[in-house]
């Protein structure tokens, strides 16, 4: 019977994106990421392949629990509109003191920005990634505009990519140290913009 492993992969992964997203794919060695991980270099190659391997799987576990939170943040709320804004405040919340936990200056925007020139498969996920995640919002736009909860004459995609532009700008100043308060004020700004949409009862 082969040995079970000893070490839990959705750990090793976690691991691996704070690793990340501290250092960069390009700053992260191998000495790092067996440190990192806790795990020798043979065990680390036989699970994840490769470095890239290792990246891509954690950049895809990074995103995916990305999407389960705004799942699970959505499901508390009866209206879209308000769920959404409760969000951006939310992820404004969580960046003082730039650390952004756990919407961290995002991953996928690093990995977007680092990879463009170097590793044109991680840019392509990354890109994939970002563009899914605008899906989400203008399927949740959509649902709010089918319930007459924004306006009927409003262009979700583009609404959805303007909050992404939002959320990305939001984690970018995040780590220029703000206040709390200036976070704060930020969250409320970018939940303002969707004031514009809603329907007046």
């Amino acid at each position: 019977m082969p040995r079970p492993p000893s070490y839990d992969r959705d750990t090793a992964l976690a691991k691996a994106v704070s690793l990340f997203w501290h250092k960069g794919y390009h700053g992260s060695s191998m000495k790092q990421i067996e440190q990192a991980l806790d795990m020798r270099p043979g065990s680390i190659y036989a699970t994840f392949g490769s470095k890239d391997g290792l990246f891509s799987e954690a950049l895809a576990n990074y995103a995916e629990q990305g999407g389960a939170d705004l799942s699970e943040h959505m499901a508390s709320y009866d209206s879209i509109v308000e769920g959404l804004q409760a969000y951006l405040r939310k992820i404004a919340g969580s960046c003082v003191g730039g650390d952004c936990t756990p919407a961290r200056a995002c991953l996928i925007v690093k990995t977007l920005l680092e990879a463009s020139n170097t590793n044109q498969t991680l840019y392509s996920q990354a890109q994939s990634v970002l563009a899914a995640i605008e899906t989400s919002f203008a399927e949740l736009l959509e649902s709010a505009k089918n319930q007459g909860e924004i306006a009927a004459k409003t262009d979700c995609r583009r609404l959805a990519r303007l909050i992404q532009s939002q959320i990305m700008g939001l984690r970018s100043m995040a780590e220029r140290n703000l206040s709390a308060t200036e976070l704060e004020h930020l969250g409320d700004d970018m939940a303002a913009i969707l004031e514009v949409y809603k329907v007046q009862n």
